[in-house]
């Protein structure tokens, strides 16, 4: 088992790096670049070329059955679910086989209306502390429950 951190604007790298430490999980923390490597010797920094997407295709094409994958990017999370990996977004929202088709839907519809109106611009509502209570839950539940399927 496996803990993929897509890292680029990831606002829960430090507490998922206390989760995964907890549990002894071996985590990649994946960017293209501008990260402070950790010293943890759990903690693998993947530093993949600047480009579209390289980071998301990099924790695509390892993420299987048993692996955690922490991502806000929606193709990247439907890769992951259809993969079999267990997806949670930052706020601690799982992504599953159930829910990402409306997710994914609901994405392109926000795309469509932003690229159809240019003033309807911004993103959603602030990160906050009960996201990351939200998310540390998720994360410890995820793991747990890989480490007894697995």
């Amino acid at each position: 088992m496996a803990l993929y951190i897509d890292a680029d604007a990831c606002p829960v790298k430090v507490e998922a790096e206390r989760v995964a430490t907890r549990h002894g999980v071996k985590m990649f923390v994946v960017s293209n670049g501008g990260l402070r490597p950790s010293q943890n010797p759990l903690v693998e920094m993947v530093f993949v070329p600047d480009g579209p997407d390289l980071a998301d295709m990099w924790i695509a094409e390892r993420a299987e059955p048993g692996d955690v994958v922490v991502t806000g990017d929606i193709p990247l999370a439907a890769k992951c679910v259809e993969a079999g990996a267990e997806v949670l977004k930052h706020n601690g929202e799982r992504l599953t086989r159930a829910n990402i088709g409306n997710v994914l839907a609901t994405r392109d519809l926000m795309s469509d209306l932003r690229a159809a109106d240019p003033f309807r611009q911004g993103g959603g509502r602030a990160f906050s502390k009960a996201d990351r209570s939200r998310f540390l839950d998720a994360l410890e539940r995820a793991i747990r429950a890989a480490k007894t399927a697995g």
